[in-house]
């Protein structure tokens, strides 16, 4: 194994993919580490660019093949995964791996790489701004909405696993300060 890693972690409409962008859009040394999932496409993404789009039964294939670094069923039969592919072809690339990944996902990368990685927990200013941020991203219906707020309350609870938590309360802060927590791992 060589090369380091970033994981960006977070219940769902934290704001994770906005910091992960940024970030990519001003340090050159970082890669995406782009997930595979069974969800549907949403309007604008890009099959290999923002997710590896895969059928269930192509995931679970992949799954056999001990082809993935971590994987879960964050929904009934909505899987996420990260393949190892993946990192190996960032770190073939001599860059920085960044992840966007849920909670248990991320845990469970730091654990396979320990202090390779950078775990950080991004956290909303509280369950009720979560919850208005799901809300105005209008992509899911009521009984979704319902499930990706109960596991948000859930998932809060493991920040204290990441080596670092980060509030997400005003973006502009939140992205200087994501800047040089990530610029300081990679100095070391």
């Amino acid at each position: 194994m060589s090369g380091k890693l970033i994981i960006f972690s977070a219940p769902s409409g934290s704001g994770k993919t906005t910091v992960v962008r940024h970030l990519l859009s001003v340090n050159p040394k970082l890669a995406f580490s782009v997930s595979a999932t069974t969800r549907a496409k949403r309007p604008n993404e890009v099959h290999g660019v923002d997710y590896y789009f895969l059928s269930e039964e192509e995931f679970r294939q992949r799954l056999a093949n001990d082809e993935f670094l971590e994987h879960e069923e964050v929904y009934q039969g909505l899987f996420y995964g990260t393949l190892k592919s993946e990192v190996e072809r960032i770190w073939k690339e001599g860059k920085t791996v960044i992840f966007d990944v849920d909670v248990v996902g991320g845990l469970n990368i730091k654990k396979y790489y320990g202090n390779q990685a950078l775990a950080i927990f991004l956290r909303p200013p509280s369950v009720s701004a979560l919850m208005d941020r799901l809300k105005g991203r209008e992509t899911e219906v009521e009984h979704q909405l319902q499930e990706r707020i109960s596991k948000a309350e859930t998932e809060l609870g493991f920040e204290k696993e990441f080596d670092i938590v980060l509030i997400n309360n005003i973006l502009a802060h939140t992205l200087t300060e994501a800047e040089s927590i990530v610029t300081y791992f990679l100095s070391i």
